[in-house]
């Protein structure tokens, strides 16, 4: 069986390093599955999951806050400001960023708070939805 080496890498640490059968990546343009011998790419990534399938049909489930995704014949590379392991995540924490986020939205305030507002919102989402894709998983 062909297999790719994955490494997710946050700003303050290695987050996972191993091999896998495919990897799914949320980027710019839509998602992406990355399979052994993909062609060579680097694209940002929005916030939200990453999902690692190892060789022995085990699924790892990370957040990130967005980032970078290169892709080289045998190695990917998932640089990202921040990189939790979906398990990690607080999901109170998460609900709470997206309650101040949508009412610092709502209160419409100058245009560089709202884009901050908008950021944190989608990172707030991305981070529950991830959590929720996870307990899916874990049930099924």
């Amino acid at each position: 069986m062909s297999t790719i080496r994955v490494d997710v890498v946050s700003a303050e640490a290695e987050i996972y390093s191993g091999d896998a059968k495919l990897v799914v990546v949320s980027g710019e343009m839509g998602e992406l599955g990355i399979a052994p011998r993909h062609a060579p790419l680097i694209t940002r990534i929005k916030p939200g999951q990453v999902r690692v399938i190892t060789p022995d049909d085990e699924e790892q489930f990370f957040y990130v806050s967005g980032g970078i995704l290169e892709v080289q014949p045998h190695v990917v590379t998932v640089l990202a400001d921040t990189a939790v392991r979906a398990n990690d995540l607080d999901e109170a924490a998460a609900t709470r960023a997206r309650e101040e986020a949508e009412r610092a939205l709502a209160n419409r305030q100058d245009a560089m708070e709202i884009g901050e507002a908008q950021a944190q919102l989608a990172q707030a989402m991305a981070q529950l939805a991830a959590l929720e894709r996870l307990r899916k998983n874990l049930k099924g």
